[in-house]
């Protein structure tokens, strides 16, 4: 077993063998975690929301939820989760969304979609791989008439998500710097990430 603690808006990869388990621990609680997954021998194969959002017929994520790559395949199932919905449709905070969201003066802020780019290259990803990601712990209800929200989270500190390797795959996560929003409670903290070989959480 392999624990690593990720510093708050820091980024994080690694391989997850097929039946191991990686779990994520909102260490402080209210922390949001920007999720990617790929296969790990071909990264063509990758997380696709709308066919995990399909296949479920639910947007939110929780313990049974199979992560669906754009071939419809298995990667990755939420065997375990302690604090109970998790977001798909808010994406990856950036340069870009934070200017056109909270101003020009946050042009400079650090983000999720660098994160992603920086941890990516490791691994030769590129712009042209990063895909609709998951939000661990970040809380985006949708109104009745399709409006998103991004709002004070549910999560607590030491609340956890496990999630089972259904073939070996390559995650990659931002621990979220966004500090315009609730999503980290406008402050973001340190999350923890486990590998265990599947017979503990």
């Amino acid at each position: 077993m392999t624990t690593t603690t990720v510093p708050a808006r820091a980024a994080w990869s690694a391989v997850v063998p097929a039946g191991h388990l990686l779990t994520i621990t909102d260490l402080h609680g209210n922390q949001a975690v920007d999720c990617l997954v790929y296969d790990a021998h071909d990264t063509a194969v990758r997380y696709s929301a709308p066919d995990t959002i399909h296949a479920q017929g639910n947007i939110f994520l929780t313990t049974g939820s199979v992560l669906l790559s754009n071939e419809h395949t298995p990667l990755m199932t939420v065997v375990e989760d302690t604090c109970g919905r998790h977001d798909t449709v808010g994406g990856a905070c950036s340069k870009e969304s934070n200017t056109l969201r909270y101003g020009h003066h946050t042009w400079s802020q650090h983000a999720c979609v660098d994160n992603f780019l920086a941890e990516g290259a490791r691994h030769g990803l590129g712009k042209r791989d990063l895909v609709s990601n998951i939000n661990w712990y970040m809380n985006v209800p949708v109104e009745q008439d399709g409006t998103l929200g991004i709002v004070d989270g549910i999560s607590a500190p030491g609340l956890k998500v496990v999630l089972r390797a259904e073939t070996d795959v390559l995650v990659l996560v931002s621990n979220c710097p966004q500090i315009n929003n609730p999503c980290n409670g406008f402050e973001p903290t340190p999350v923890q990430m486990t590998i265990g070989d599947g017979t503990a959480a």
